[in-house]
């Protein structure tokens, strides 16, 4: 089983020494403890992710409305999921980890807005004018039909962001301490 998990994907990872490995790893387990004693919410890295998620309305805007209301999210998802691949390509392990990391993070402060889309309790944030402001997710939501299904969507959502923030840390373990080519194992 590990050795599944180990071999996806087959990177040869530039080597990480063990003493950086686990300073990583602490950084992780740290930011871990931190986002739960917040409950996910109103962490200092979600001012961030608002900038991104704004700047994704108006780049996908121009490819119509409904990407733009999509594209804040999107966005916001893509910026450290094109790293993560990016830092991949260059087989660096931990920059790759902590681009993932934070790639699964921002499935936190999306839950949070998802879970609001009915009550639109949220302040919101826009880059336009403020008169035309929607809630990205209540209009998605409507749009689909699945706004009375919002925070069941939201808990599966903040669910699949805690799982894969927990795996990360623990996937660079084994990643870092794999047995590299020509070396026995």
């Amino acid at each position: 089983m590990v050795e599944r998990f180990r071999s996806v994907p087959k990177i040869e990872w530039q080597p990480v020494s063990v003493p950086a490995l686990w300073v990583w790893v602490m950084f992780f387990v740290c930011f871990l403890v931190y986002a739960a004693s917040h409950r996910g919410v109103g962490l200092f890295i979600d001012p961030v992710n608002l900038v991104v998620h704004e700047g994704g309305h108006a780049l996908f805007g121009w490819f119509g409305s409904t990407i733009g209301l999509w594209g804040g999210t999107l966005l916001q998802l893509l910026v450290p999921f094109l790293l993560a691949a990016y830092f991949a390509s260059q087989s660096q392990l931990p920059a790759f980890a902590f681009c993932l990391f934070f790639f699964f993070e921002n499935f936190l402060g999306i839950a949070v807005y998802m879970a609001d889309a009915r009550a639109m309790q949220l302040p919101l944030v826009t880059i336009g004018d403020p008169e035309f402001t929607i809630h990205d997710w209540n209009a998605i939501f409507t749009s689909l039909g699945l706004l009375n299904w919002d925070t069941s969507i939201a808990a599966v959502v903040r669910t699949v962001g805690w799982i894969g923030m927990a795996l990360v840390p623990v996937w660079l373990v084994i990643q870092g301490q794999a047995p590299k080519e020509g070396e026995a194992s």
